[in-house]
């Protein structure tokens, strides 16, 4: 059996990318976020789909029974998923935000 270094990379069909091999995503998230709110993109979405019929997911109240844990998370990220799909499918999707936990 041979030791030598043998360059396996010519052997494997590997797509050239400009991808870094890290994705950074703290260094790079405030970047894509600034440049998303300087486009106004959700005000544009919503401004493409306006005439199109509405889907309105109305986001319950703040959590008033307990700290926040894992499943406050995972119930957010879903609704924020189940109204982005429907951006992309051409629902009108505003962002209606719960605050009444106390039925005033």
């Amino acid at each position: 059996m041979t030791t030598e270094n043998i360059d396996y990379s010519k052997t494997v069909f590997l797509p050239k990318t400009s991808f870094s091999m890290r994705g950074d995503l703290t260094k790079k998230e405030p970047g894509i976020l600034e440049t998303w709110e300087k486009m106004d993109l959700y005000g544009k979405i919503l401004e493409k789909n306006r005439s199109a019929n509405p889907f309105i997911l109305h986001d319950g109240p703040p959590y008033a029974n307990g700290p926040i844990h894992i499943g406050t998370a995972l119930n957010k990220i879903l609704k924020d998923i189940v109204v982005k799909s429907h951006a992309i499918l051409g629902y009108y999707t505003p962002y209606v935000p719960g605050w009444d936990c106390h039925g005033l």
